[in-house]
């Protein structure tokens, strides 16, 4: 029965991460709608997206390959695989074992990696043009996501985020110069990886300025719905991740029944709901920067993170 509960709970949280993260984009754009004084569409407008592009016809270019079907699958995949692997509402659960920050990192730069060969299978100029700088942000994004994973391994003595997560819990980490310069880099990093202002802005349809959505323009269908949704699913990820390594309050232990569980899941909703108002106050403040200006900004990040990896490395109290 334990390895049955087990097998429950960690398939809980897939779907969990999986029905939520529709209504994570949504709340964004209503909240920065009636901040400009906007009605603003539905909270449940992105699930009725995904249900239209799944109903519509696939349309492919004559020289579409077989790579550019199956990239909306294999983006999909990882990027759900890597959000149900950060803990959400409990910690140790049966994949804990797995959800180690290198292994996100390399999922998410696989499902890139394939969404960029996607961009330039049929070979258009748009397509190209999202393609090289989805390129050039990660050259800087990615680094900085491993320096500041070396940061918290350096801290927490492991890369495993269960145990990042109760390392933060304890009375060992105090104020930290290093975990506030990480928690920069991370919050930048999390801008660039997922399109937004001041890096891309998601609502535009300008092809000079565009960047993921430039690669996805000769999408249409299911395909389409499956990248959409690896885009909203990737928004919940950051906001989870964030929230496990800097907020991890209220997240039950494994084992420790129904009640917990349900006071986790509650407590985390919050903290995605103070996200969106965070995510959405600070887009509506600020605009978007030109793309010539993107790796210093996203430079920044990794700078971040280097410098807490070599305060760590100088001082363990800093």
């Amino acid at each position: 029965m334990a390895v049955i509960a087990d097998w429950l709970v960690q398939g809980m949280q897939m779907a969990l991460v999986l029905i939520v993260a529709p209504l994570l984009t949504g709340l964004v754009r209503k909240i920065k709608a009636r901040l400009l004084r906007r009605q603003g569409p539905s909270l449940l407008q992105p699930y009725r997206d995904l249900h239209r592009l799944l109903r519509k016809e696939v349309v492919l270019a004559d020289n579409a390959s077989w790579l550019f079907r199956i990239a909306p699958y294999v983006v999909f995949t990882a990027i759900w695989v890597a959000a149900a692997l950060v803990p959400t509402f409990a910690t140790g659960l049966l994949f804990s074992w797995s959800a180690d920050l290198i292994a996100i990192v390399a999922l998410l730069g696989t499902a890139r990696f394939f969404l960029a060969l996607a961009g330039l299978d049929v070979g258009t100029s748009f397509g190209g043009i999202g393609s090289s700088r989805e390129m050039m942000i990660a050259s800087v994004a990615e680094p900085a996501l491993l320096m500041a994973a070396f940061t918290l391994s350096l801290l927490a003595g492991t890369t495993q985020l269960s145990s990042i997560a109760n390392f933060m819990l304890s009375q060992h980490v105090g104020l930290r110069i290093s975990l506030g310069l990480v928690f920069v880099a991370l919050l930048i990093a999390a801008l660039a990886e997922n399109a937004r202002i001041p890096v891309d802005n998601p609502a535009t349809h300008l092809e000079l300025t565009m960047v993921h959505e430039a690669m996805v323009l000769e999408y249409s269908g299911r395909h389409l719905a499956m990248i959409e949704g690896a885009a909203f699913v990737k928004l919940l990820l950051y906001a989870s991740l964030m929230a496990c390594v800097f907020a991890p309050f209220g997240m039950a232990a494994a084992g420790d029944g129904p009640l917990a569980y349900l006071a986790g899941i509650a407590a985390y909703l919050v903290k995605l709901v103070l996200a969106a108002v965070v995510l959405a106050v600070f887009e509506t403040s600020i605009a978007k920067m030109r793309v010539f200006r993107l790796p210093e900004f996203i430079g920044t990040a990794l700078m971040l993170g280097l410098l807490g990896t070599l305060l760590l490395f100088v001082t363990r109290s800093l």
